[in-house]
């Protein structure tokens, strides 16, 4: 049976017109006039492959046993975006990009370390992964962090 083509184009977010601010804090690192306000740095963070989600309670950190990445969290703000990228220690690239809007950060129902995040690629396609710190200090910092972006 012959492999059916479509002649439907993918087209990114940005050419579809749906606001992606992933792709906007990419551009804007390109506009020496836009400033970046930094809320946090922590150097120790955690990211995990999370399991298939819950169908009631939230999310629990304890069922997540996958890490994928290990490296340091900034909340940041640039022009209007709030956003937390995770950095890597060693080379300072960028591993995912999780833009500050409704339903972007969600606590773990069973730790105050433990958090879900809505990551997005420049296409503006997203998932959600686990982030966990270490010390509840880096928790509380982070959390302090986003809601002051809010609450300004």
């Amino acid at each position: 049976m012959p492999k059916k083509t479509s002649n439907v184009k993918t087209l990114t977010a940005e050419e579809a017109g749906v606001p992606n601010e992933s792709a906007e804090y990419t551009k804007s690192l390109e506009d020496v006039n836009v400033i970046e306000r930094v809320r946090c740095v922590i150097k120790d963070a955690h990211v995990f492959k999370l399991p298939p989600r819950p169908t009631a309670g939230g999310w629990r950190g304890a069922d997540w046993t996958e890490e994928v990445w290990q490296g340091t969290v900034k909340v940041v703000e640039r022009g209007e975006m709030t956003l937390v990228l995770l950095v890597d220690r060693t080379s300072g690239a960028i591993f995912a990009v999780c833009p500050i809007k409704d339903g972007a950060v969600d606590r773990c129902v069973d730790s105050s370390r433990y958090f879900v995040l809505r990551i997005e690629n420049a296409n503006g396609r997203h998932m959600f992964i686990g982030m966990a710190f270490n010390e509840r200090n880096d928790a509380f910092d982070f959390n302090t962090s986003l809601e002051d972006a809010k609450r300004e």
